[in-house]
């Protein structure tokens, strides 16, 4: 088995492959980097989005408590995460509000 590597300058990153699209990296993410976009191929309609990729802090909840292994954190060594700010909270919360889904999808 070989070591996930992430990809250049990049906190977080899914293989959607794995993601069955089942939104609870999106619901424990505190920064709303994270979304469901609308996905007619996937099985529950949607699939995980990437929406604010500048705005992780790098705390590992999505990776942590996702049950398929499909989305990833960097190291910490290795990348220089963002501070939680108001507006990535409020953007969190916004997306929580919409089901979990892209706003304005």
């Amino acid at each position: 088995m070989s070591l996930m590597v992430a990809p250049d300058n990049t906190p977080v990153w899914v293989n959607e492959n794995r993601c069955k699209a089942c939104d609870i990296c999106v619901s424990v993410c505190p920064a709303g980097v994270l979304a469901m976009r609308p996905e007619a191929k996937s099985t529950l309609g949607a699939m995980i989005e990437i929406v604010a990729l500048e705005d992780c802090i790098g705390c590992m909840e999505c990776e942590l408590t996702c049950p398929d292994f499909a989305i990833y954190v960097a190291d910490k060594k290795e990348f220089k995460f963002a501070k939680l700010t108001d507006q990535a909270k409020a953007r969190a919360k916004a997306i929580a509000d919409n089901k979990y889904r892209v706003l304005g999808a």
